[in-house]
């Protein structure tokens, strides 16, 4: 496999609650959340969640080929739940969640799974991108962060809009009408998006978390074919360069609103033969 990596946290010395990694014919990313400020139930802290959770993963899709990748997430958010439950409250509705992206390359296809706002950007031949990612929680987030966007990011008076932003997001989380992403319930595997596409029609498949899209989707500077193009010359790590360069431009959210000014960004590039 020909995979490159990169991640950083939102802050130097601050913890990076996005994971990646990749065996022979698999990948994962996660992207870890809590609400900021609420207390969690778990005495671990997200970072743990993610990581956590993203090496089970990996192993349970890589260890059973045969085993759909939504079961495989099912299993893996059991085995998560079996080594803290004794020691944390699982019931908190701010207990740490994280989103998914997973693929593997099986019998010549290549099976995926999204579940939560990580994207999976898949590249033909000729160069086009089809970006995949579960819009419910950006549906639900759009009808509730007019307070925080009208805000200066990072000011006193948007950091309490964001904190009852997030709570009424807690309320709405892995619940019908709302969104679903993974946590203490394996039952939220079930309502991921999968699917599967040739590998005779890809170039590279590429894991992204929301921190390091934003130069498409929130910032508008690029388009999936644009970040490509990037990828395949530089590398992940002037992707993520770039996207930091930007939200410096704009610390206080004047131009592009947004929960965070700078947040944790992890790309996993992985080129096909």
């Amino acid at each position: 496999m020909n995979v490159a990596l990169a991640s950083l946290s939102a802050e130097p010395g601050q913890a990076n609650e996005d994971f990646a990694a990749a065996a022979f014919g698999a990948a994962v990313l996660l992207d870890g959340a809590s609400v900021a400020g609420a207390d969690t139930g778990c005495m671990h802290g997200v970072a743990w969640f993610s990581s956590t959770l993203g090496g089970l993963l990996l192993s349970t899709i890589t260890a059973h080929p045969a085993l759909p990748l939504a079961d495989c997430l099912a299993d893996a958010i059991r085995a998560v739940r079996s080594l803290h439950e004794g020691s944390c409250d699982l019931s908190y509705r701010a207990s740490p969640t994280s989103t998914i992206v997973a693929v593997r390359a099986e019998a010549g296809a290549l099976e995926y799974l999204v579940l939560g706002d990580s994207t999976l950007l898949l590249a033909d031949h000729d160069g086009k991108a089809t970006a995949l990612t579960d819009q419910r929680l950006d549906d639900v987030g759009k009808r509730l962060r007019g307070p925080v966007d009208a805000l200066p990011t990072g000011s006193p008076d948007h950091a309490s809009a964001l904190a009852d932003y997030r709570d009424a997001l807690t309320e709405l989380r892995n619940r019908p009408g709302g969104f679903w992403i993974a946590g203490p319930d394996p039952q939220a595997a079930e309502h991921a998006i999968v699917g599967a596409v040739s590998l005779d029609t890809l170039a590279s498949v590429t894991l992204l978390s929301d921190g390091a899209t934003r130069l498409v989707d929130t910032f508008h500077l690029a388009t999936w074919e644009a970040m490509l193009t990037v990828l395949d010359l530089h590398g992940p790590d002037e992707l993520v360069r770039q996207v930091r360069e930007a939200e410096a431009g704009d610390s206080e959210g004047r131009r592009w609103p947004r929960g965070k000014a700078q947040d944790d960004a992890t790309i996993l590039h992985w080129l096909l033969p």
